[in-house]
């Protein structure tokens, strides 16, 4: 039974390590089709919202201007924060 417990804890640390490793995008350089597929909840239409909202308003300054963008609320960006990055465009 010690060994079972070991080997539980191992495979749960590893999982946890391997959810550190998810990608991370600059949602003010990440195309629709980028943001769709890394961020969770964010489909092609919210997507595409983002880079409309970032065309016309100028570059996101934080992850919770994200909030600002229709279809979008706090559950979704919280859901996603550990992701987002924030950087000028590349």
């Amino acid at each position: 039974m010690k060994h079972f417990r070991k080997l539980v804890f191992v495979l749960f640390s590893m999982t946890l390590s391997l959810g550190a490793l998810a990608a991370t995008v600059n949602i003010n350089a990440a195309d629709a089709e980028t943001l769709s597929k890394e961020l969770k909840g964010i489909g092609p239409v919210k997507a595409a919202a983002i880079v409309e909202y970032r065309k016309h308003h100028g570059a996101f300054s934080s992850p919770d201007q994200l909030t600002q963008v229709e279809g979008i609320g706090v559950k979704l960006l919280e859901l996603n924060r550990a992701r987002i990055v924030v950087r000028e465009q590349e």
